[in-house]
């Protein structure tokens, strides 16, 4: 009969517990999003800037450069 009680009682003991961590767990998601919604109030997202056009031609002359690289590479082997 004590091992029962003992069951019984680690059974409450578990339970209490998983409920302590879920309670935390929803609290925690709460306040996270909560603190989203204020950070995105006071501090909202600036609009992206469109990219110059110098940016653009200077990723085709990597872009170039990287295609030569392989194609040499690929002729030396």
């Amino acid at each position: 009969m004590e091992e029962a009680n003992l069951l019984l009682e680690s059974l409450k003991f578990m339970v209490l517990g998983m409920t302590v961590v879920f309670t935390f767990l929803v609290i925690l998601i709460l306040v996270v999003n909560f603190q989203a919604k204020i950070i995105a109030k006071f501090f909202p997202e600036e609009a992206p800037v469109a990219p110059n056009t110098a940016d653009k031609a200077d990723e085709a002359h990597h872009v170039a450069a990287i295609i030569a690289a392989v194609a040499e590479f690929r002729k030396n082997k």
